[in-house]
């Protein structure tokens, strides 16, 4: 790299505009949710995914939304097109 006139340069910890995604592979996986177990296969996690979807949807608390899950801001629910 120093041939071309390259330098490496160290950024900022934490900060995304900086560091992309370097910051965010630090970040640890989710101990809830579908990866909170091993899946033996491809299919097994593709069977569990619906009902994960449903809990991630319809039941889980955000902060961002005054504790309400995130299906209570779809305004065009399934089966009510406007």
């Amino acid at each position: 790299m120093t041939d071309l006139g390259a330098q490496a340069r160290d950024t900022r910890r934490y900060r995304p505009q900086t560091n992309g995604k370097p910051n965010v592979s630090t970040t640890p996986w989710p101990t809830n949710g579908i990866y909170s177990r091993p899946f033996t296969s491809g299919q097994d996690r593709a069977d569990a995914l619906p009902g994960w979807l449903h809990t991630y949807n319809y039941h889980r608390a955000h902060t961002a939304l005054a504790g309400q899950p995130p299906i209570t801001r779809v305004n065009n629910g399934l089966g009510h097109y406007t």
